[in-house]
C-alpha cells in the first residue's frame, strides 16, 4: 500500500472513530435525558416546616440521589397543619403526607365520611409527644398541670387529641382547670416558656431537646405508657394509590428508609446537607459547636424512630396495631373520641413493609461513612 493510500485509510477510520464517538456521546445524552424523564414525580406534603432533625433525611436523599435510584422526583410541600394536609392526599391533589394519626381516627368516628387516605409507613413508632416545663419549675407530674397553661404551636395542631387524653388519664379536664394556649413553633414557643407566659410546653422530643441543648435546663413530663407505641406522624396515600400505583408506595418507602440509614451512619453528613438546602436554618455563631449540637438531635431522633427502647432495631415503617388498638381504646375511655368500631388494619397498613428494607444495609452505611 503507497504513502497516499495509507494516508487515505487514516483519515477513513480518524472519521468513522469520530462518528462512532459522537454517536455514542448522542446516545447517552439521550438515554440520559429520557431517564430523567423518566423519574415519577412524587409530591409528599408536611405538616409543618422540617428542622435538622426530621428534614435532613430528606436533605441527605436529594444529596446522595437516593429518590432517583428509586426513579422518583421527590418535592416537599409545607401546609399548616394536618388539617390543610389531609385534604390534598384525599384529593389526590399531592402523592403522599406526613400528618398525625389523630385526625384521620376522627374522620372515623365524628358521623362524616372517612377520608379516603390509609398510612403505609410508621415515621415515629414511638410516641414523641411530651410535656416540659423549666427545670425550676414545681411541676413534677402530669398532675401538677392542673390549673396551669400549655403552649402548643397553634390550637389546630392534631397531636392535641392525644394530649389532652393524657391528662384526662391523670385526672385533669383540659378546658376547665388546664388552659391550652397557641405560642408558635420553636423559638417562640421557647420564648413563651422562658418568660413565664405558659407554665409548659406540649412540643415533640427532639423540638424540647432543642430548647435544652441551647442552654435552658427543663424536666420532661411523660404520657401514660398506654400511649408509648401510638401511631404518631406517618406517611399517608390515596386509597387509590395503594392499587393504581403500589410502586409508587414501594421505592418512596425504600428511599425514605435508606435516607434514615444514611444520618444514623453519618449524622454530620445529613445536617450539613439539610443546612446546604436550607441555609436559613443554620445558626449563627460557633460552627464547630452548632454542628456537634446539630447531629446530637439527629442521632436522638433517629434512636428513638429506628430503635426500640431497649436499643433493638426496628422494622423500618411497621406498624404496632395491637397498641394503636388499645391508643386508640384509652382516646374513646377517656372522652376524646366518640365510642364505635374503627377498622384499624383498613387505616394503617403494614402491607409494603418488607420491601422498604429490601436493600444492602451494609454496603448502604459504608457509602454513608464515606461521604
Amino acid at each position: 500500500m503507497s504513502s497516499s493510500q495509507q494516508h487515505v485509510t487514516k483519515n477513513i477510520r480518524a472519521i468513522l472513530l469520530k462518528r462512532i464517538v459522537t454517536s455514542m456521546l448522542l446516545a447517552g445524552a439521550f438515554f440520559g435525558a429520557l431517564n430523567a424523564h423518566a423519574l415519577d414525580a412524587v409530591t409528599v406534603g408536611l405538616a409543618i416546616p422540617p428542622a435538622v432533625h426530621d428534614g435532613a433525611p430528606y436533605a441527605a436523599a436529594d444529596k446522595l440521589g437516593l429518590f432517583k435510584e428509586e426513579g422518583l422526583d421527590v418535592k416537599l410541600i409545607i401546609f399548616q397543619g394536618a388539617g390543610a394536609l389531609i385534604p390534598q392526599v384525599a384529593s389526590k391533589r399531592i402523592t403522599f403526607g406526613y400528618p398525625t394519626a389523630e385526625p384521620v381516627l376522627s374522620s372515623y368516628l365524628n358521623g362524616g365520611t372517612p377520608v379516603p387516605v390509609r398510612y403505609f409507613y410508621n415515621g415515629v413508632p414511638a410516641n414523641t409527644m411530651e410535656f416540659a416545663v423549666l427545670a425550676s419549675s414545681p411541676v413534677k407530674t402530669l398532675g401538677d398541670l392542673k390549673d396551669k397553661k400549655i403552649g402548643v404551636g397553634a390550637l389546630s395542631w392534631g397531636t392535641i387529641p392525644g394530649s389532652r387524653a393524657a391528662l384526662r388519664e391523670a385526672g385533669l379536664k383540659p378546658g376547665t382547670n388546664v388552659e391550652y394556649v397557641a405560642v408558635g413553633a420553636l423559638g417562640a414557643g421557647f420564648h413563651a416558656l422562658k418568660t413565664g407566659a405558659v407554665d409548659a410546653l406540649n412540643f415533640n422530643s427532639s423540638w424540647d431537646d432543642m430548647l435544652e441543648l441551647s442552654g435552658t435546663p427543663i424536666r420532661r413530663i411523660r404520657y401514660p405508657s398506654v400511649f408509648d407505641e401510638t401511631a404518631g406522624n406517618g406517611f399517608i396515600a390515596h386509597r387509590d394509590t395503594f392499587t393504581e400505583h403500589p410502586d409508587l408506595i414501594v421505592r418512596f418507602g425504600r428511599a425514605y428508609t435508606k435516607a434514615q440509614i444514611v444520618c444514623q451512619a453519618n449524622p454530620a453528613f445529613c445536617v450539613n446537607a439539610f443546612w446546604a438546602e436550607h441555609p436559613e436554618s443554620k445558626p449563627q455563631g460557633d460552627e464547630t459547636k452548632n454542628l456537634r449540637e446539630a447531629v446530637e438531635l439527629v442521632k436522638r431522633r433517629l434512636d428513638r424512630v429506628l430503635l426500640t427502647s431497649d436499643g433493638k432495631p426496628r422494622q423500618a415503617g411497621a406498624y404496632n396495631l395491637p397498641a394503636v388498638r388499645a391508643n386508640l381504646a384509652e382516646m374513646q375511655k377517656v372522652g376524646e373520641f366518640p365510642k364505635g368500631d374503627v377498622p384499624i388494619d383498613q387505616i394503617f397498613s403494614n402491607q409494603f413493609v418488607p420491601e422498604f428494607s429490601r436493600f444492602d444495609e451494609a454496603a448502604l452505611r459504608e457509602r454513608a461513612r464515606q461521604q
